[in-house]
């Protein structure tokens, strides 16, 4: 998901949904991004947490315990995204509004409508394929 996004070190990657801080702390381990892990449950955050600090990256990583849908998207350049297709549906309004112009959008085996892939990459799981699709945001209609 990172490669594909071509994350870098400027960037700012927000995991929603994040489980247990697996993505963004290779974001910051592996590319020197920093990164906002956002999980509804505490106990994903407290695990993420310890995981980032168990890398090494937890200066780079902030947490926030709270419902993805109520998150602050504004400074993300990238968001990752293993949720479901109808959540995907969802948060589309809510990218499309706070996301600059040119962010990166990752959705691990779900696409987002009608949004049309910038690219699509097939990975191997341990029971069967997945898609992983990247997006890039449009400039807000005036």
């Amino acid at each position: 998901m990172l490669e594909l996004a071509s994350v870098g070190a400027s960037d700012a990657v927000y995991d929603l949904g994040c489980g247990d801080g697996r993505i963004v702390i290779e974001a910051a381990r592996r590319y020197g991004a920093r990164g906002v892990c956002v999980d509804i449950d505490p106990r994903r955050i407290a695990e993420a947490r310890a995981n980032a600090a168990e890398a090494g990256v937890l200066d780079r990583i902030s947490f926030r315990q709270e419902d993805l849908f109520q998150t602050d998207l504004r400074g993300a350049t990238v968001v990752t995204l293993f949720l479901t297709y109808d959540m995907n549906l969802r948060l589309r309004p809510k990218l499309e509004r706070e996301l600059p112009a040119g962010a990166r959008v990752v959705s691990h085996w779900h696409s987002m409508g009608n949004w049309q892939p910038l690219r699509t990459i097939h990975v191997q799981g341990p029971a069967r394929e997945h898609e992983v699709f990247l997006f890039r945001t449009r400039a807000a209609s005036p």
